[in-house]
C-alpha cells in the first residue's frame, strides 16, 4: 500500500461566477461562511440541534459518494472512512442507504 499525502486541503469547493472566474477555497471555509448565513436568519433565535443538522448535511453526501466510489464495498469503504464496517452498516441504515 502507498502512504498518502493528500490532507484537507484537497478538499476544495470550485465556483463560477457570472464572469465565468472559476474560483477555488478549502471546503471548510464554504462550510463556515455557511453557517454564518445559517445564523444570520435565526434573528437571535436559539437552536439545539446544530450539531446534529450539519453532521446529517455532510455525513449523508460522504456516505453515498464513498459507498459509488467503493461500488458498495462496505469493507472498503469503512477503512477509507477510518472507522469498523459496523458503524458504517449503522450510518448506512441511518440515511436509508442499506
Amino acid at each position: 500500500m502507498f502512504e498518502q499525502n493528500l490532507t484537507s486541503e484537497a478538499l476544495t469547493v470550485t465556483t463560477v461566477t457570472s464572469q465565468d472566474q472559476i474560483t477555488q477555497k478549502p471546503l471548510r471555509d464554504s462550510v463556515k461562511a455557511s453557517l454564518k448565513n445559517y445564523l444570520a436568519q435565526l434573528n437571535g433565535q436559539d437552536v439545539d440541534d446544530l450539531y446534529e443538522l450539519v453532521l446529517a448535511e455532510v455525513e449523508q453526501p460522504l456516505l453515498d459518494t464513498i459507498m459509488q466510489y467503493t461500488r458498495g464495498n462496505q469493507t472498503r469503504a469503512a477503512t477509507m472512512m477510518g472507522i469498523n464496517r459496523g458503524t458504517l452498516r449503522k450510518k448506512l441504515k441511518k440515511y436509508g442507504m442499506n
